[in-house]
């Protein structure tokens, strides 16, 4: 008999011990308290958020293409350097629109207008058909001046004084046109020549014509 009341003695011996770290669970809620603060080394980690928001960088293939034009002028300036030449895909019928948004990303780049020359392959830019409705005098003169961007159809181009940026839109036209357009856009080009129309037709033409 005096056995059993030790038994419990020995249980609550080892609840007391027990009982007093429950009355110290207030210490160990203020241990996790830190551990959250390691938490704080991926707050750090979140200026690999603004890194994401380079992606739209991805967007600016083209404010690359547009980018090497203004390192590349200089080179230009400085001796008889070959143009890079860089295609941007597009349909006959989305050449012109393209050109234009290349012609914009230069602008934006830090291209004086004065630098860039439009050529069309097919039917003539808006700006020069307007133009050439006041006369040829007129519309060369404000070649001559290099203070904007230039429209030339490939039929004139060749008339054309070199620019360090010249822009092709394949729009149209006979192939050998397209070509001669190329041809002479190139030997005008002092830094930079971006033609925008179909891929294939465009190797071909290069590949014969450049």
């Amino acid at each position: 008999m005096p056995l059993i009341p030790e038994e419990p003695q020995i249980h609550e011996s080892a609840q007391g011990p027990r009982a007093t770290p429950a009355n110290g669970r207030t210490a160990p809620t203020p241990r996790p308290v830190p551990g959250p603060r390691p938490a704080a080394p991926p707050r750090p980690g979140r200026p690999g958020g603004p890194l994401r928001a380079t992606s739209p960088a991805q967007r600016t293939p083209h404010d690359v293409a547009a980018a090497k034009p203004a390192p590349s002028g200089p080179a230009a300036a400085a001796g008889s350097a070959t143009p890079q030449v860089q295609l941007i895909p597009a349909s006959v019928e989305g050449a012109l629109d393209a050109a234009e948004e290349a012609v914009d990303l230069l602008l934006d780049s830090g291209r004086a207008p004065g630098d860039i020359l439009v050529v069309t392959t097919g039917e003539q830019h808006p700006w020069a058909a307007h133009e050439l409705s006041f006369g040829e005098a007129s519309y060369w003169a404000q070649h001559d001046a290099r203070d904007d961007v230039f429209y030339a159809d490939a039929a004139v181009v060749d008339r054309a004084a070199a620019r360090p940026v010249v822009v092709v839109a394949v729009n149209g036209g006979p192939e050998a046109s397209a070509a001669a357009a190329l041809a002479t856009a190139h030997s005008r080009a002092g830094a930079l020549l971006i033609v925008c129309g179909d891929p294939q037709r465009i190797n071909a033409v290069l590949g014969a014509g450049v």
